[in-house]
């Protein structure tokens, strides 16, 4: 679980870092990253009615968040990030979430080489 100072939680705040930041798209996720130099790093999610019903939202919510909360502290110090499901995150296990975040992280150069088990290579 992502503690209360680590989350996005305002509006403004997903607006700012999915308008200003930059994004790697992915089959299942899309990653949204705004660094700054103050404070420290902060994750949100939006999974959309297009993902599947409210059951299947937040059981890819949940998955997400435990994947996030992992690697949460390996990003630099005032990142925001915002991970958007993509429908076909509903079918997906958190290993291929996982690998989908990780390949996301690595092209935005947020994260050092993992494999599919978290560990680094």
């Amino acid at each position: 679980m992502l503690p209360a100072d680590a989350r996005l939680r305002r509006s403004d705040e997903f607006r700012a870092v999915m308008r200003g930041g930059v994004r790697a798209g992915r089959r299942r996720l899309v990653l949204h990253v705004l660094l700054s130099d103050e404070g420290s790093s902060k994750a949100g999610f939006v999974v959309s009615k297009a993902v599947g019903n409210s059951v299947v939202r937040h059981r890819v919510l949940r998955r997400l968040r435990h994947l996030v909360a992992q690697r949460l502290g390996t990003l630099p110090e005032g990142s925001a990030l915002v991970v958007r499901a993509l429908p076909a995150a509903a079918t997906a296990s958190s290993a291929e979430l996982g690998a989908d975040l990780d390949a996301a992280l690595r092209r935005l150069g947020l994260s050092s080489l993992r494999d599919n088990t978290g560990s680094t290579a």
